[in-house]
């Protein structure tokens, strides 16, 4: 199978002006991702299933990731006086580094049994701008694993066919997976409350009681 960096160069050859980076995962060279725009989501994935040499014809997974905002160390080259003269020196910048939540997808290809190739998705922020692609009508496995990112992280799949809560009830009002989540200080609902949730539950009710 090609490599990220050929796969890349194929797709950007046959989608021109498509938005396209490479991920280098430094552990695992082979399974360095490949980060799409949402606008080209669909698209690429397309290409990714038909092109005669890739064939990914199977999605086996699709998670979620929380990244909260950050700050970013880099290293820049600059020119500066040193000792009366101009050298180019290395110097380390610190940059804020917006928090957004991302969709990672795991592809396989049946027919000519290679893979994974990982494909990613990021949205703009992790508030009001949540929204990517659906590739749900590009591989159909992606379907309730995209409902369960939907579910516990809060991402919007535009052109999902079913997008609806699948572990959370309609009326839960937040995303458990969400690396800033708050767990409730709610215990009645527990019938029998054991272990660390009766310690909970005794916290919530000080009397001792539990209902």
């Amino acid at each position: 199978m090609d490599s990220p960096e050929q796969i890349k160069a194929r797709v950007e050859a046959a989608l021109p002006g498509v938005q396209l980076e490479l991920r280098l995962n430094p552990a695992v060279p082979a399974e360095s991702s490949l980060v799409v725009a949402p606008a080209h989501a669909v698209a690429v994935a397309r290409f990714l299933r038909d092109d005669p040499a890739l064939r990914l014809d199977y999605c086996s997974n699709v998670t979620g990731v929380d990244w909260l905002d950050a700050t970013v160390k880099e290293k820049v080259k600059t020119r500066r006086l040193v000792a009366g003269e101009e050298q180019e020196v290395e110097e380390t910048i610190e940059r804020k580094r917006p928090g957004y939540l991302e969709v990672v997808y795991h592809l396989y290809s049946v027919a000519l049994r290679h893979g994974p190739v990982v494909l990613r998705q990021r949205t703009r922020n992790r508030f009001e701008a949540v929204q990517v692609a659906s590739l749900t009508p590009v591989w159909r496995s992606c379907e309730f694993q995209e409902r369960e990112v939907f579910d516990l992280f809060g991402v919007v799949f535009h052109g999902h066919p079913d997008l609806r809560r699948i572990l959370m009830w309609d009326q839960f009002q937040d995303f458990p997976m969400r690396k800033d989540y708050v767990e409730p200080d709610d215990y009645e609902y527990e019938p029998t409350p054991h272990d660390e949730i009766l310690d909970k539950a005794r916290r919530h009710y000080p009397t001792g009681g539990t209902a």
